[in-house]
């Protein structure tokens, strides 16, 4: 029962309590629900004690506070993700209280997002999405599989996303040095895949067959990068054989679009598909797609 003695910024809550239950005479566990109740309660909210960052060692660097890469031991870690914490409450959720609240009620992004899980391809980070602007799906390579594949936690999300959530706009994010377009790349074509990320990675095997003849006098390296590329796109037409998604950009209410961040030049391009332009065949497809930028 002591754990959240310690949480509660006793100067605010405790004078109220007690002149409360000595007026109702409340019994003891009475008095336990009161202090969780006020605790919690949203009308008021405390930045925390500065006494508690120097006893943690860490500074008041705003949101982002010291590098995970730098930090030893399991406790230090999550002080380190406690701190962080802290931090957004104080130098944003307060601060946009309203627009919190608001979020709270309900959401209208304006972008669906599918990136890669990959640790140094954040979207949030590297494209400023802030709380409320985008709905995300992080997978193996940022793929996005044909409906006839059948359910995943990826086709779910974009079902939510442009069904419920009416998003106008859905991005596919792909990067360089992308692990899972390595291992599509190496897996043989005649072998059964052996595991979890083979299996989720077939899902770009058209973009395999097309990089394969077109890249052949290029070094593996640059085979790579070239499919990195090419299964971006073919996720933008897989999208299109959903016909929920289908129907939306056929009536221009959605637009689908690619993104590939390179991080070793921190660069990044971004297209948009040409729909009236696609022919959604198998692995016969085409596409064409406009209004590329590179942003550098």
């Amino acid at each position: 029962m002591l754990w959240f003695l310690i949480c509660i910024p006793q100067e605010m809550v405790w004078p109220r309590i007690i002149t409360s239950v000595l007026r109702s005479n409340s019994p003891y566990p009475r008095l336990m629900d009161r202090v969780k109740t006020e605790a919690c309660h949203a009308t008021s909210l405390p930045s925390f004690n500065e006494k508690e960052q120097e006893d943690h060692g860490y500074e008041n660097k705003g949101v982002d506070v010291g590098n995970m890469a730098e930090t030893d031991g399991y406790l230090n870690l999550f002080g380190l993700m406690k701190q962080r914490f802290l931090n957004f409450k104080n130098q944003k959720y307060i601060k946009e209280l309203e627009h919190f609240q608001s979020l709270a009620k309900a959401q209208y992004p304006k972008f669906m997002v599918i990136a890669c899980a990959d640790s140094r391809v954040c979207p949030s980070n590297i494209l400023g999405f802030q709380p409320g602007e985008v709905f995300m799906i992080r997978n193996i390579a940022n793929l996005v599989p044909t409906m006839k594949n059948g359910p995943s936690e990826c086709n779910a999300a974009l079902e939510f996303a442009v069904t419920t959530l009416q998003v106008e706009n859905i991005l596919v994010i792909g990067h360089s040095s992308c692990a899972g377009i390595e291992a599509l790349m190496n897996m043989q074509q005649d072998r059964e895949p052996r595991n979890f990320t083979h299996n989720w990675v077939a899902n770009a095997k058209v973009a395999k067959l097309k990089t394969k003849p077109a890249t052949s006098h290029l070094s593996f390296d640059q085979q790579c990068r070239f499919c990195e590329k090419e299964s971006i796109n073919q996720s933008l037409l897989n999208l299109l054989s959903y016909p929920w998604i289908e129907d939306r950009v056929r009536k221009e209410l959605v637009s689908i679009h690619g993104g590939y961040y390179d991080f070793s030049n921190c660069s990044f391009e971004k297209w948009t598909l040409d729909f009236k332009e696609c022919n959604v065949k198998e692995e016969k497809n085409s596409y064409i797609v406009k209004e590329k930028e590179l942003w550098c």
